[in-house]
């Protein structure tokens, strides 16, 4: 398990690294944004669903939803947000596995996840302080290099 962390200083800074999260992403990948409310995780996950469009398409947040999926010409991702659920067994209930096998997953309050968290999972913990924000991103050094380069 490695750890880098990313200064988000700027929307730009977001959307870049979302551009660069999106340019990775492939079938069985998951993205598992934490941070505290207001932290920018719904931000990010917008900044991952454009920059594989290739536009500005409109990525409302899933709280309510709980699970929007996007089909893309070569990818299906799945954006959840587990915030109002109680664990894994409700997670099981939206088809969190299938959408893992048919694409990749982003999920907001991954801590939901409990033991269905993939364990080659990109994890990304945003925070702010001082009016900056940072992105703490973790997992297997494999995927931390494929995501972020070496």
């Amino acid at each position: 398990m490695i750890t880098r962390d990313i200064q988000l200083d700027s929307m730009q800074a977001t959307r870049a690294l979302g551009q660069r999260l999106s340019e990775a992403l492939r079938v069985g990948d998951a993205l598992l944004l934490s941070g505290d409310l207001g932290a920018g995780k719904t931000e990010l996950a917008r900044a991952v669903i454009r920059a594989r469009a290739s536009e500005s398409i409109d990525v409302p947040s899933p709280t309510f939803n709980l699970v929007i999926p996007y089909e893309f010409r070569d990818l299906l991702i799945t954006h959840f947000d587990l915030y109002r659920l109680d664990g894994a067994d409700d997670v099981m209930e939206l088809g969190f596995l299938d959408a893992l096998d048919d694409g990749s997953v982003i999920v907001e309050w991954p801590d939901r996840l409990g033991d269905l968290t993939p364990p080659e999972a990109l994890r990304i913990e945003l925070t702010t302080a001082s009016e900056r924000r940072l992105a703490r991103v973790s997992g297997p050094a494999a995927t931390v290099e494929r995501f972020l380069g070496a």
